[in-house]
């Protein structure tokens, strides 16, 4: 059986849609509106500069070679500097889910490619929906803004590939997208490598060598009879270590983390597809449609037929 990670798990099915490809010569001052109200933006600077000004008033620098991801959905700019947006300056706008997107990037100073000007920004921008509840658990891991240092050689292919996007050849626009589809896995995991004591704690259980086993084990089959003492014996230790390590490394007891994931996933069914009460609860280690109802209420303090009614 082929083993899924959690983290793999979260990001199955999301993709770019309609991004937008630019390579914009900006003279300062200039802002950038990014106004789709996406749950999720990736920006990769390949040449230039500024800084991302969000709406709780958090600034982060952002130069060549650094991807940054936006969690949303509140719209937010990109500034040559942050005391742009107080005064004059040519102010445009990115919206990569609007119908009239590659309008959008046209006038966003024009699309020139291999310009030397030293006042060249060049961008690769892409907006992603969350298109079911497993994607907001993902977004619900993730700080308002995260920024990544690419290799510098990584930056020079997707710039190449991004000029060959811009020319609107066939097919174009679904290289592009699934070329930001790549880029954002790549970030994201980078991200959670470095993160340490703020990556969740599913994440750095999965980067602990005695925990590790076990939760692999128990996310290849959550619908499991586990135990305690099962995922102790995955671990290789005895069942009190296995315990007390669990509990100071994932903030709860074993089974707590193993009900807390099967609720999570009975959510996602719940919401995104048709499976009926009694398959779900099955599917998360549940005999019957009785006793997986009684165990989501008692955790989510709805019925999974009510809870599924209202998420409709």
């Amino acid at each position: 059986m082929r083993s899924v990670d959690p983290l793999s798990s979260l990001l199955s099915g999301i993709r770019a849609e309609g991004s937008v490809v630019c390579h914009a010569v900006l003279a300062a001052p200039w802002t950038i509106r990014f106004a789709d109200d996406a749950p999720l933006t990736m920006i990769s600077v390949l040449r230039g500069g500024g800084t991302l000004l969000l709406p709780d008033g958090t600034e982060r620098a952002v130069g060549v070679g650094d991807t940054a991801i936006v969690r949303g959905p509140a719209p937010f700019h990109l500034a040559d500097r942050p005391a742009t947006v107080h005064g004059s300056h040519a102010a445009y706008e990115i919206a990569c889910f609007a119908r009239d997107a590659e309008r959008t990037a046209q006038e966003l100073g024009g699309i020139h490619w291999g310009t030397d000007s030293e006042e060249v920004t060049a961008l690769i921008v892409g907006a992603y929906r969350a298109s079911g509840h497993r994607h907001e658990r993902l977004l619900r891991a993730l700080p308002p803004v995260l920024v990544i240092k690419e290799d510098v050689e990584v930056c020079a292919w997707l710039e190449t590939a991004a000029a060959d996007a811009a020319q609107l050849s066939a097919g174009s626009q679904a290289l592009m997208d699934r070329l930001l589809d790549w880029a954002l896995v790549c970030t994201l995991r980078n991200w959670f490598d470095q993160a340490g004591a703020d990556a969740p704690s599913w994440y750095r259980g999965l980067a602990d060598p005695v925990l590790a086993p076990a939760l692999q084990a128990f996310h290849d089959r959550p619908a499991g009879a586990w135990t305690v003492a099962s995922l102790a014996a995955r671990a290789g230790v005895s069942r009190a270590l296995f315990a007390k390590r669990f509990t100071k490394l994932m903030g709860r007891p074993p089974l707590a983390y193993l009900t807390e994931c099967r609720m999570d996933e009975a959510e996602a069914l719940l919401t995104d597809t048709d499976l009926s009460i009694a398959q779900i609860g099955r599917s998360v280690g549940y005999a019957d449609a009785f006793g997986f109802s009684a165990a989501f209420k008692r955790h989510k303090g709805l019925s999974p037929s009510t809870f599924r009614a209202a998420a409709a």
